[in-house]
């Protein structure tokens, strides 16, 4: 159905895109092939006006996905190549940033190096309990520069810095606490948690969800007051909008809105 080899994409009836890695075989290791695919599937999934909500996932039972593959950073092949191979984190990273629709990484087993990265760029993480974070890569002579932009944005640069230096994975718990997992639920729950979880955004105003993800991602890095002038403009541009006025008036009709489709 999606013509994709290295993960699976499916597209529910309310609009929830399941992006599932699934090569098990080598435990989701992110080749250059699997995030050229991931990256495609998310642009689809961006451009599709059914999709209102993103699922990252995997299929393995036990890892997420073990990073980036070892193999292709030793390859014999020209440094032209690897630059190329090297941008892919960096781009997909960006678009999970800018998707303009909320995404949820489903953290059913160990999110490791890279694959950290790519959780820390969704908007929310749900985690089994048995899953473990971490940036192993110091283990075996690297170092996860691009990741450590993403870590540094979200964990306190203390916890942030003995990640990346020890190199020591964490359990789910560890990373509820310091704030790379928004929730973690046991084995039987998992599942069912991350359908409500997309259920209850998949609810909500596309329009509005786009321009809140677009303004987060976008005032981030800037000045507060800056940020403040800018998101004082965003404001005014949402209670312009249609849904913005039906999302009022169901709430004083005591009904459920009903909000524009389109982008």
């Amino acid at each position: 159905m999606s013509g994709y080899v290295r993960l699976r994409y499916a597209v529910s009836e309310d609009g929830v895109a399941t992006l599932a890695l699934n090569q098990p075989e080598t435990r989701n290791a992110l080749s250059p092939e699997l995030l050229a695919e991931l990256i495609a599937a998310l642009q689809q999934a961006r451009d599709d006006a059914a999709v209102r909500v993103v699922v990252l996932a995997s299929t393995h039972a036990t890892v997420f996905s073990s990073g980036g593959d070892l193999g292709s950073f030793t390859a014999d092949v020209p440094q032209i190549q690897k630059l190329r191979e090297n941008e892919l984190f960096p781009r997909l990273f960006c678009l999970l940033g800018e998707l303009g629709k909320p995404s949820i990484c489903a953290a059913g087993g160990h999110v490791l190096a890279g694959a950290l990265g790519i959780a820390l760029a969704c908007d929310l993480v749900i985690a089994r309990e048995r899953a473990r974070f971490g940036t192993p890569e110091i283990n075996v002579g690297l170092f996860p520069f691009m990741v450590a932009a993403l870590l540094y944005r979200n964990v306190p640069r203390k916890r942030a810095t003995e990640l990346l230096l020890l190199g020591e994975p964490v359990s789910a718990a560890e990373a509820e606490r310091i704030g790379i997992v928004n929730r973690v639920v046991a084995d039987e729950e998992f599942e069912a948690v991350v359908a409500d979880y997309a259920g209850k955004l998949a609810a909500k105003s596309p329009l509005m969800l786009r321009l809140g993800k677009d303004a987060i991602h976008r005032q981030q890095d800037m000045g507060l007051a800056d940020a403040l002038d800018f998101l004082r403009a965003q404001l005014t541009l949402a209670v312009a909008t249609d849904d913005a006025r039906e999302g009022v008036a169901a709430f004083f009709e005591q009904r459920a809105p009903s909000w524009e489709r389109g982008r």
